[in-house]
């Protein structure tokens, strides 16, 4: 890699084929459990409550844009950034910044935000599959790392923005805290198709849940999913689109069936929140 991983990560992002990754059906996803939510519940609070409390306050305020039809934009973020970081202000970091211990360099231009917003604006480019959009939009905030702290907080937001632009929210967000690579196209895309599972998972679950037990029962059993339901917003009742074409049942957000930070059969082994 060069000593600028911005620099590779631009290069790269343009040699990746977005619009090879796998697509989804465009039907609305209706989780039994708000993955994105239990995640900031569980093991971010489980850490430290306070930045638990401020990453509920920025999705809540990133789900108002994203029902807004707001496009992603360098204001926006600014916006969700101070939630995160619990400040009055915050601003585009004005020098290079480092990762990884100081093992990456993103490096600043004349043109570094000029770009950024323009990158940001093609995660509603609709010639590309919805889940690409999402994992590229997530590695535009990793590599660009617009602010001096709180980036991969942050990109897990703006990825989730992009998702519920169109309706999508995932039952499950623990798979997507792994590291990633300015210079590892194949990883770039693996995202894509890792975004592509958890929708298609979410919205098979979303449908099976309905079947399996008592909702009252079952609630019981994962109060931290229920907190989680509470605090990122009631899903109304009715049929669920997240279930597919033919499903008739009311796949209701109280059907939760499982603790939702984890994948299926295995803990997850990721951090409990980025940078």
């Amino acid at each position: 890699m060069s000593d600028d991983a911005l620099a590779t990560w631009y290069k790269v992002r343009e040699q990746v084929d977005w619009s090879s990754a796998p697509s989804v059906s465009p039907a609305p996803v209706r989780p039994v459990v708000d993955g994105l939510a239990a995640w900031f519940e569980g093991p971010v609070r489980l850490r430290d409550p306070d930045r638990a409390d401020r990453l509920l306050a920025a999705m809540t305020l990133s789900r108002a844009a994203a029902s807004r039809g707001e496009l992603l934009a360098p204001a926006l973020l600014t916006g969700w950034q101070q939630l995160v970081l619990g400040v009055n202000e915050v601003r585009l970091r004005q020098s290079d910044a480092f990762a990884k211990d100081g093992r990456e360099r993103y490096g600043l231009t004349p043109r570094t935000w000029q770009d950024f917003a323009a990158c940001l604006h093609q995660s509603a480019d609709p010639s590309v599959p919805l889940p690409a959009r999402a994992a590229r939009a997530y590695l535009d905030i990793a590599f660009f790392h617009p602010y001096p702290d709180g980036n991969a907080r942050l990109a897990l937001l703006v990825l989730a923005h992009v998702l519920e632009r169109e309706g999508v929210r995932l039952d499950e967000v623990g798979p997507l805290q792994t590291t990633r690579y300015a210079d590892d196209p194949d990883g770039a895309l693996d995202l894509a198709v890792l975004v592509t599972v958890l929708i298609r998972a979410t919205r098979r679950r979303a449908c099976s849940s309905c079947t399996q037990g008592s909702p009252g029962n079952i609630s019981r059993r994962n109060s931290a999913a229920a907190r989680a339901r509470t605090a990122g917003g009631a899903w109304p009742s009715g049929p669920g689109p997240g279930c597919g074409p033919g499903c008739t049942r009311s796949c209701s957000p109280s059907c939760a069936v499982r603790t939702p930070w984890t994948s299926p059969g295995r803990p997850s082994t990721a951090p409990p929140y980025g940078h």
